[in-house]
């Protein structure tokens, strides 16, 4: 028996993915449509010894193919053969969510519609009469508790039973269908045409709702009474920011962080011991031992250390999303985010960016318009992250030991500015013309269902996981390479490859201040990984023990004083230095997924470009303009 194609659709905040999630649990292939970054979501499950296959298709108001969601949408409804499509609509919203149903019936696409979230239809006062709505369009209608496992497992009783060969559109959804295609045929001008066209469909959806629904009066909801605080004019903003900090708290503090330490000393400590100690046991050459615990082990040890990060990060955020608040984020922020070149949905991937590039990148995936993500993820790498912190601490602390704090605060300002005004320029000029979209529903406020908040978890966290550290394994093999060869064979490091590269990189910056080859080949250790400069730097001026901790820079910072670094640097070319290694490439990890995220080579290359190219301007305006100023 062949296997059943069932699709699921529905407007965002629905409870549609939560429904996919309780149907399919772990066997689940996540992956992109192609050509754009948007989730495919496809899962499997057998059910009365029929095979069922389930897509999520991506949550969306419309089919008009304004967005990557709504062409993905329509263009997979129309052009497979599928035996079910299931439209899940939110009962307490009910004549919001059938503008989408009204659109797929026009398009002669048989729905089995879903009346999900009963229970907060009901506390609304709101009653769908099921046998009405169903003779009303012709379709068939059930109904759903999405976070109900009980109410959920049935319906695979009905996909297995429900054969739509046997609906057809009603009397009344024909003379709608008849009335559009009038409207078109005989309007003035496309625009008149759609004005009418959508003006026509909530006059059909006024007569479902008022044969189909009734409604009680419920009084304020618990989530309007909740807003009264949450997104009250006053205290928005400061609410916001306060939960963004017990976020970054769990993440860099309390929870991610020790576990990251945990499994920082596990991997560089007790295993490259473990593995140098068995290799060399066995007789392997020194070289290969080198390779694998200097090279391979460190290099992918350095990604892995952040797996704890990007875990509690995505758990974190993901349950702010399951409670209705992540929308509310973008609706407080909007007015800002406007004057950045962005929309509201833009703040969470900045916001990101001051932990760890590659979520924020990942995370630019929420926005709605192909303009907004790229342009997140083209700026969000001038942030400070934490992994340029420790350069920034290190230098602060050797060179302006009086004012290290507010230095490393002017760091954090300089990303934010430069980060705004690439927004603005690349909204400008590569992106001209256009449009950002603001479409937001404010979704009712809810406990979110942990095993949807689990899966999404895994899922971006794995992404990261096997992307990130294919990318990095190469990239440390390369570096190893690099800095204990040259063109003869084996030597030291101030003869190798490394440090060749590194001193034709420092003739780009003879009229920064830093023109030397030790800082060209902690430049370019750092686009593997940003806190490898502090290390290189250490190994460079003879101090390899240095910390690349930010928390334990004062210490780096008198060991690296009494090597030649100090008299390398003077305060002015060491801040020129900072300015540069904020602004400049990413790292490879956060590279690779920008190639990831936008499927295209050329705008990674971009980004490691422009970047170059801004943090060379930038910290020359800075390094010229500090000496005409006398400093």
């Amino acid at each position: 028996m062949s296997t059943l194609a069932v699709a699921l659709t529905g407007n965002p905040n629905t409870g549609k993915s939560t429904i996919f999630n309780e149907l399919t649990g772990a066997r689940q292939k996540i992956g992109n449509w192609p050509g754009v970054t948007v989730d495919k979501k496809v899962g499997y499950v057998n059910h009365n010894d029929r095979a069922i296959s389930i897509v999520d298709l991506p949550g969306t108001y419309s089919i008009s193919a304004r967005s990557p969601e709504e062409k993905i949408v329509i263009d997979y409804l129309m052009n497979n053969k599928l035996d079910l499509v299931m439209d899940v609509v939110d009962s307490s919203n009910l004549e919001r969510n059938l503008f989408l149903t009204v659109q797929l019936l026009e398009q002669g696409v048989p729905l089995l519609i879903d009346l999900n979230m009963q229970d907060e239809a009901s506390a609304h006062g709101i009653h769908v009469d099921m046998k009405k709505l169903e003779e009303l369009l012709g379709m068939p209608v059930v109904e759903t508790v999405g976070r109900s496992s009980k109410s959920t497992k049935k319906l695979l009783d009905v996909f297995t039973s429900t054969v739509m060969s046997q609906y057809h559109p009603s009397e009344l959804l024909e003379e709608h269908i008849a009335k559009i295609k009038e409207i078109r045929q005989n309007a003035a001008s496309a625009s008149a045409a759609e004005e009418a066209v959508i003006e026509a469909r909530y006059a059909f959806i006024d007569r479902i709702m008022s044969e189909a629904v009734t409604m009680d009066n419920a009084g304020l909801t618990k989530s309007e009474k909740i807003d009264k605080v949450l997104a009250n004019g006053v205290l928005a903003l400061p609410i916001f920011l306060a939960i963004m900090y017990g976020v970054f708290q769990i993440t860099f503090e309390w929870i991610g962080q020790p576990l990251a330490d945990a499994l920082d000393g596990l991997i560089n400590e007790d295993f490259i011991e473990f593995a140098k100690e068995a290799l060399e046991g066995m007789g392997v050459a020194d070289w290969m031992v080198s390779l694998v615990t200097d090279g391979i082990i460190a290099g992918v040890g350095a990604v892995l250390t952040f797996v704890p990060l990007i875990f509690v990060l995505f758990f974190c955020l993901s349950f702010l999303d399951g409670t209705g608040y992540m929308a509310r984020i973008a609706f407080i922020t909007d007015p800002i985010m406007r004057r950045c070149g962005l929309t509201g949905k833009g703040i969470m991937p900045l916001m990101m960016a001051h932990g760890c590039a590659v979520p924020a990148v990942m995370g630019a995936r929420a926005l709605d318009s192909e303009k907004d993500r790229l342009v997140s993820i083209l700026v969000t790498p001038f942030l400070t992250c934490g992994a340029k912190l420790p350069i920034m601490a290190l230098f602060a602390a050797m060179f302006f030991p009086d004012n290290a704090g507010d230095v490393v605060f002017g760091m954090y300002i300089i990303g934010v500015v430069m980060a705004i005004v690439a927004a603005k320029i690349l909204g400008a000029t590569a992106f001209k013309g256009e449009g950002s979209t603001f479409l937001l529903e404010l979704p009712p406020y809810r406990m979110p269902d942990m095993k949807t908040v689990l899966l999404e978890t895994w899922d971006k966290g794995k992404g990261y996981l096997i992307k990130a550290g294919t990318i990095i394994f190469a990239a440390s093999v390369l570096l190893w390479v690099m800095s204990n060869y040259n063109f003869s064979g084996p030597c030291e490091i101030d003869e190798s490859i490394l440090a060749t590269l590194g001193s034709w990189m420092s003739t780009l910056f003879v009229f920064h201040g830093f023109a030397t080859w030790e800082a060209g080949a902690a430049l370019l250790s750092g686009i593997m990984a940003k806190e490898t400069v502090v290390a290189t730097m250490g190994v460079l001026y003879g101090a390899a023990e240095v910390s690349t901790e930010a928390d334990e820079a004062l210490e780096a910072a008198k060991t690296m004083l009494g090597t030649g670094m100090a008299t390398s640097f003077t305060t002015l070319s060491a801040f020129a230095f900072m300015v540069f290694s904020q602004l400049y490439t990413p790292c490879v990890t956060a590279l690779g997924t920008i190639k990831k995220e936008t499927n295209s080579w050329k705008w990674m290359g971009f980004s490691a470009v422009y970047m170059f190219a801004i943090a060379w301007v930038v910290s020359l305006i800075v390094y010229q303009g500090g000496r005409l100023m006398g400093f």
